[in-house]
């Protein structure tokens, strides 16, 4: 399958297949990632460029943080979204060091101006620091009440600090726990991804493709991950992409900066894995049989 192919298909699929946050709010299993984006000023344009091709498609997610490239990432978003807003569901995160209630406004409020909109969609903690959930729970509901954002979530918890999170008042507003989540990336499955259902909150997945480098070359090299790809007429990061999100409560957030990968992401909503390809696929790259520490890049 050609990722330039059939893009109303394409739009339609992203547009039907949607999660559902625990705010009961919906988003594309497939929106946009934007590490490392907006950090070279001779990718700028394409970047940009790339990023609204994908809201175009229908990938209208789009996550940032405060940490990529100090700012620049939501700066460049910022500029992509121009004209857009209203089709986008923004995404941000703070760092624990600013999430007390001294400092998260302020964090907010920087990111904003960056972003060049009054309000995100959702607002994440990037991982747990030396903050109280507590105090940050707090914080993100003033800022809900403000009208600064709409929700709130949390970034590489694993099941222990979400059980604590969601037992403090107000802990169930956690519109979604994003992780790090892919192939040869399992952990979650044994007892994060379970849990997370069991008290309806999707997970959204960073790095769906694994970061780049050898993990990632053994991934797209492998002889299964090959072999099923070329059943389908599909490159190996649309197979990828397609395992990611093939069970529900999962967005996928692949990064793309240039407009003929952001066409290949969008594409990999149309792939349906057979059952005995998922079991090759697991024979491959087996499930998780014990407790593993939460991967974080």
């Amino acid at each position: 399958m050609c990722a330039s192919r059939d893009l109303e298909k394409v739009k339609t699929a992203l547009t039907q297949r949607q999660v559902r946050l625990t705010n009961g709010k919906t988003v594309p299993a497939i929106g946009q990632g934007t590490w490392y984006i907006g950090q070279s000023l001779a990718k700028r344009q394409q970047e940009i460029n790339s990023l609204r091709l994908g809201v175009e498609l229908g990938m209208t997610l789009i996550d940032t943080a405060e940490m990529y490239g100090d700012g620049l990432s939501e700066e460049l978003v910022g500029e992509a979204i121009r004209g857009l807003r209203d089709e986008v569901f923004l995404v941000s995160k703070v760092y624990p060091h600013n999430a007390g209630l001294g400092t998260i406004a302020s964090s907010c409020e920087q990111s904003l101006r960056r972003l060049g909109t009054d309000c995100l969609d959702l607002y994440l903690l990037h991982w747990r620091g030396s903050v109280p959930f507590s105090e940050t729970i707090e914080g993100m509901e003033k800022l809900v009440e403000a009208g600064k954002i709409r929700s709130w979530g949390v970034s590489n918890l694993d099941t222990a600090d979400m059980e604590e999170l969601t037992a403090q008042a107000q802990g169930t507003h956690c519109a979604t726990n994003q992780v790090l989540y892919h192939l040869g990336s399992r952990g979650i499955e044994y007892d994060l991804l379970p849990w997370q259902r069991a008290n309806d909150m999707p997970i959204m997945a960073y790095c769906p493709l694994a970061q780049a480098g050898s993990l990632r070359r053994g991934l797209v090299e492998h002889p299964t991950v090959q072999a099923i790809a070329s059943n389908h007429g599909i490159s190996p990061y649309q197979l990828l992409l397609a395992w990611c999100i093939r069970k529900e409560a999962v967005i996928a957030i692949p990064k793309a900066s240039s407009e003929e990968h952001v066409r290949e992401n969008a594409a990999a909503i149309l792939v349906e894995l057979s059952a005995e390809e998922l079991l090759q696929l697991d024979e491959a790259f087996p499930a998780p049989t014990r407790k593993l520490p939460l991967d974080i890049v």
